[in-house]
């Protein structure tokens, strides 16, 4: 039987994993030639609907000034605009236009298909495997606490 590693080691395992398979899939499916930060703005406003920048910043972990700027390139683009916030004047909310959904999905769908192609290669057991390791990998995400 195969000796487990202790709990430092399976960290940085787990880590450097998922680290190299996000650089692949975001390699493999940058079409549009949009940086990680702006298409994490578009799959927030996606989720979330329209949002002030300091609302995006808080959720996305960026200061406010990092948000602006991916802002204001999805909007030169067309990909997001920008409306007056019902309650407070000074400030706007974002949300997205066609062009930005329609870049999201392609985006969503070229990380998708590259990944099927990818698990394609696997075994039947191997997929078995990641299947299980996935809802580790989930109640991960979900179970454990942001550190401040």
């Amino acid at each position: 039987m195969a000796r487990l590693p202790n709990t430092e080691t399976a960290a940085a395992d787990l880590l450097a994993a998922c680290g190299q398979l996000i650089r692949r899939i975001r390699a493999e499916s940058n079409n549009l030639e949009l940086t990680w930060s702006q298409t994490a703005t578009l799959t927030r406003l996606t989720s979330s609907g329209p949002m002030s920048i300091a609302d995006l910043a808080r959720a996305e972990s960026v200061k406010p000034q990092s948000m602006g700027v991916s802002l204001a390139a999805l909007e030169s683009d067309g990909l997001v605009e920008r409306t007056p916030h019902p309650s407070d004047g000074r400030q706007f909310l974002f949300s997205l236009t066609a062009l930005g959904a329609d870049a999201h999905r392609r985006v969503r769908q070229s990380k998708q298909a590259w990944l099927a192609s990818a698990l394609s290669g696997l075994s039947n057991d191997e997929r078995e495997e990641l299947a299980r390791a996935v809802k580790v990998i989930a109640r991960l995400a979900d179970a454990t606490p942001r550190a401040s």
